[in-house]
């Protein structure tokens, strides 16, 4: 059973920084990529960042600059350091994992339970 756990977030004031932590738990066969995903109550959720195995990034454009994502590939952590934040980058924020099911090698998703992130102005 493969579980990630985020910490990390809380209220911050506009202009400050917070840093978002993944941890990955239980047997993945390989993590091809790992990433985080924000959603605000009435919308879909949105790619705010993603790393592959291969070192590739890929930010919205609504953040580039602004975070960066990181991986601890040996841990299976994820990471998101969040700078200069805005309220409206205020959401709940989700760690998801891509990778292979360590017993069928099948191609799986996972996501985290997801940690609030609070900008006030």
């Amino acid at each position: 059973q493969v579980q990630l756990v985020e910490s990390g977030g809380g209220l911050v004031q506009a202009g400050g920084s917070l840093r978002l932590s993944c941890a990955t738990s239980g047997s993945i066969f390989h993590i091809y990529a790992m990433g985080w995903y924000r959603q605000v109550p009435g919308n879909q959720r949105e790619l705010v960042a993603v790393k592959s195995s291969g070192g590739t990034t890929d930010y919205a454009d609504s953040v580039k600059g602004r975070f960066t994502i990181s991986r601890d590939n040996a841990e299976n952590t994820a990471y998101l350091q969040m700078n200069s934040l805005k309220p409206e980058d205020t959401a709940v924020y989700y760690c998801n994992v891509r990778g292979l099911n360590y017993y069928t090698h099948d191609a799986e998703e996972y996501w985290g339970q997801g940690t609030q992130v609070t900008v006030s102005s």
